[in-house]
């Protein structure tokens, strides 16, 4: 019984926590520029064009399917043409929380 008490707790309590990003995004805008500008715009002024169909980080940011939780889980996955980042737990909050902070 105590299990599946703690089992539900957890089922109810993990969709809360996984959507909370708790980098920096000030970091995460530095690891953009260094691993994300070559393909994406990541900034606003930034310069030089992206390639064709390769979405800002702002249009991301916006769309309703992006949370905290869909973002860690394209990042943690290879996925041709991106390149397979190999980013630390620390890295991947830090650019997740600077994409979502481009929501406001």
């Amino acid at each position: 019984m105590r299990r599946l008490l703690l089992a539900a707790v957890l089922v109810i309590a993990t969709p809360a926590f996984a959507q909370t990003s708790y980098g920096d995004p000030e970091a995460g805008l530095k690891i953009a520029l260094r691993d994300c500008a070559a393909c994406h715009v990541v900034a606003g002024r930034q310069a030089g064009p992206a390639p064709v169909g390769v979405p800002p980080f702002a249009t991301i940011a916006r769309m309703p399917s992006t949370t905290a939780l869909s973002l860690r889980a394209y990042l943690q996955t290879p996925h041709p043409p991106m390149p397979d980042l190999a980013l630390t737990r620390a890295e991947m909050e830090d650019v997740v929380s600077y994409i979502l902070s481009l929501r406001q």
